[in-house]
């Protein structure tokens, strides 16, 4: 499960561009999040309901992508967030 993991996040970090260098961490954590972010889309569309489980390389491999996504929209809104911050600190006088 775990190297399967870990390619699905390769392969997903490789198609979403995570800018030439593969965070292997990253990769492991959306591959096996992914897993079961895949199952979960697989089961809803065969008509299983709600069943959560690991599903096989391609559901991996998109659950992945999705993770990835929401994860890479989630730092760059935090980043925003603090950049924002700082700009204010910086107009007020305040530098952190």
């Amino acid at each position: 499960m775990l190297v399967l993991g870990l390619f699905a996040g390769w392969i997903a970090q490789l198609l979403v561009g995570g800018g030439g260098r593969v965070d292997w961490g990253q990769s492991l954590a959306a591959g096996v999040i992914g897993s079961f972010v895949g199952g979960l889309v697989i089961s809803l569309i065969a008509g299983d309901g709600l069943s959560i489980r690991p599903s096989g390389i391609l559901g991996s491999i998109g659950g992945a992508v999705v993770v990835l996504l929401v994860w890479n929209a989630a730092r760059r809104s935090s980043r925003q967030k603090e950049q924002a911050a700082s700009l204010k600190a910086k107009r007020s006088g305040r530098h952190h």
